[in-house]
C-alpha cells in the first residue's frame, strides 16, 4: 500500500485504533478498578489495614502483569494468523496456549506465596507484616484461572472481538466491590475481614471472569469459525515452547517496570505507614490513568500484527505512529487532570490528613511521568506487533534497574528524601525507556518496509 501514509489512511487508521482499544479501555479499567477498590475501601478502614494492604499488594502487582505480559505472546500469535488468513491454526493455539496459562498461573502463585517471606526482612510492624502475607495467600487462588483467562483474551481480542472482554471485566468489577463490601467490613452476617477480605474477593473474580469468557465464546456466534473448544488436546511442547520464547520475553519487560515500582512499595515501607500508604494511593491512580495508553498500545498489537500477516509493512508502520500519537495527545491531558485535581484524588482514597499530604506531593511526580509512560508502552506494544520482544525487554531491564532503582535508593535512602527520591527516580527511568524504545520501533519499522519482511 504505497499511500499507508496519506491523511485519509491515518484517519482511517485512528479510527479501527479506537474501535479496537476503546472497548479493552473499558475492561483494563475495570481490571484495574478492583485493585481500586481494593486499595480506596480499605483506606477506609484504618491506616496500619491499608499499609498490609499495600504491601500484599506490591507483590500482587509484580506478579500478576508479569503473567500479563507472558501471556500476551497470545495476542501476536493469533494476529498475525488473521492476517495471512490461516484461521484454521487459531484453535490449536488457543488449546495450546491455555495450557501454557495454567502452568504459568501454578509457578505465578507459588513465587508470589515465596515473595511472601521478603516482609520479614523489611522492618514492617508484626500485624502488617502478618496481615501482608494473608493477603498474597488469599489473593493467588486467582492466579491459574487469571492465566488462563489472559489466553483467551489476546484470542478475542486479536479476532477484533473486544467487546466480550469490556463485558466480562465490568461483571468482575462489580462482584469484586460488592463481596469487598461484605467482608472488608462484615455485612449481613459475614465474617470482618478487613483488607484479607478484598484478597477473597478478587481471587473468586478471576475464577467467575475465566468462567464467564467461556460461556460467551460458547454462545457468541463471532467465535465459531475459530472456536477451539471442539475436541481435547493434550500440551504439546513444541508448540508451548515458540510460545514461552515470545511471551517470556513481554513478561520480563512487564517485570522490569512493575517490579521497580514494587521494589519501591517495599522500600518505602520502612518510612513508615504515611509514606507507605500514601506512596501505594498515587501509584493505584497512575495506574488506574495508565490503563488508557496500555489499552491503545493492546490494540496496536493487534493492528500491526495483522497488517505484518498481510504482508503490508508499510500499514504496520502507519499504524505504529498513528498509536504513539494516539497516546502521547492522551497523555498531555492526564498529566493536566492529575495536577489540577490531586488533591481531590488524595482525599477520595483516604481520610487520613497526613497521608493526604504526603500523596499530593506524589501525585504531581505521576503527572510529570504521564508522557514518558504513555511513549513507552505504547512503542513497546508496536514492536511486539513485529513479533519482536527481546530489545524491548532488554531496554526495560536496563531503564528500571540500572537507572530508576538505584537512583531512588541514593535520592530516597541515603538522601533522605524518603518516597519522593523514589519517585524522581522512576520518572528518569521511563523518561529513558520512551527514548530508547522510540528509537528502536523507528528503525524496525522503517527495516521492515525496506526490506519487505513480514515476520
Amino acid at each position: 500500500m504505497p499511500n499507508s501514509l496519506s491523511p485519509a489512511n491515518l484517519r482511517l487508521e485512528a479510527t479501527a485504533l479506537w474501535k479496537l482499544a476503546w472497548p479493552v479501555l473499558i475492561g483494563q479499567l475495570a481490571t484495574v478498578g478492583m485493585a481500586v477498590a481494593d486499595v480506596a475501601m480499605t483506606g477506609h478502614t484504618n491506616a496500619a489495614e491499608l499499609a498490609a494492604v499495600s504491601t500484599g499488594a506490591a507483590i500482587w502487582s509484580i506478579v500478576v502483569v508479569t503473567v500479563v505480559g507472558t501471556m500476551m505472546a497470545m495476542n501476536t500469535l493469533v494476529a498475525h494468523e488473521v492476517g495471512a488468513g490461516s484461521t484454521e491454526r487459531i484453535p490449536h493455539l488457543v488449546r495450546q496456549g491455555l495450557w501454557k496459562g495454567l502452568g504459568v498461573g501454578l509457578v505465578a502463585a507459588l513465587l508470589a506465596n515465596l515473595a511472601t517471606l521478603l516482609f520479614d526482612h523489611l522492618q514492617l510492624a508484626p500485624e502488617v507484616n502478618r496481615r501482608a502475607s494473608l493477603f498474597v495467600h488469599f489473593i493467588s487462588i486467582g492466579l491459574p484461572p487469571f492465566a488462563c483467562y489472559r489466553a483467551l483474551y489476546g484470542y478475542s481480542t486479536s479476532i477484533n472481538q473486544t467487546k466480550p472482554v469490556m463485558v466480562i471485566a465490568l461483571l468482575g468489577l462489580a462482584f469484586n466491590v460488592l463481596v469487598n463490601w461484605l467482608l472488608i467490613f462484615g455485612k449481613f452476617g459475614f465474617p470482618e475481614m478487613g483488607g484479607v477480605g478484598c484478597a477473597v474477593s478478587t481471587g473468586i473474580s478471576m475464577w467467575l471472569m475465566l468462567g464467564a469468557m467461556l460461556l460467551w465464546m460458547r454462545i457468541a456466534p463471532a467465535y465459531r469459525s475459530t472456536y477451539p473448544f471442539t475436541h481435547w488436546e493434550w500440551p504439546h511442547w513444541p508448540e508451548i515452547r515458540p510460545m514461552l520464547q515470545l511471551g517470556l520475553p513481554i513478561g520480563v519487560t512487564y517485570f522490569a517496570e512493575v517490579s521497580a515500582f514494587g521494589a519501591v512499595a517495599l522500600l518505602v515501607a520502612r518510612f513508615g505507614v504515611v509514606e507507605q500508604s500514601a506512596h501505594q494511593i498515587a501509584l493505584n491512580f497512575a495506574s488506574l490513568v495508565f490503563m488508557v495508553p496500555l489499552s491503545l498500545g493492546i490494540g496496536m498489537v493487534t493492528r500491526v500484527g495483522q497488517a505484518m500477516g498481510e504482508g503490508d509493512a508499510r500499514r504496520a508502520r502507519a499504524a505504529s505512529w498513528v498509536g504513539m500519537g494516539m497516546s502521547l495527545a492522551f497523555a498531555v491531558l492526564s498529566a493536566a487532570f492529575i495536577a489540577l485535581f490531586r488533591h481531590q484524588i488524595a482525599a477520595a482514597y483516604t481520610n487520613d490528613l497526613a497521608v493526604q499530604a504526603t500523596c499530593v506531593t506524589l501525585l504531581l511526580f505521576a503527572a510529570l511521568f504521564q508522557l514518558s509512560d504513555a511513549t513507552q508502552v505504547a512503542a513497546a506494544c508496536a514492536i511486539r506487533g513485529y513479533k519482536v520482544t527481546r530489545g524491548p525487554m532488554l531496554i526495560q531491564l536496563f531503564a528500571f534497574w540500572v537507572f530508576a532503582l538505584p537512583v531512588g535508593c541514593l535520592l530516597g535512602l541515603w538522601q533522605g528524601m524518603a518516597a519522593a527520591g523514589f519517585w524522581i527516580g522512576l520518572v528518569l527511568g521511563l523518561t529513558i525507556a520512551a527514548f530508547l524504545l522510540t528509537a528502536y520501533l523507528r528503525t524496525l519499522s522503517n527495516a521492515r518496509v525496506a526490506e519487505g519482511k513480514t515476520a
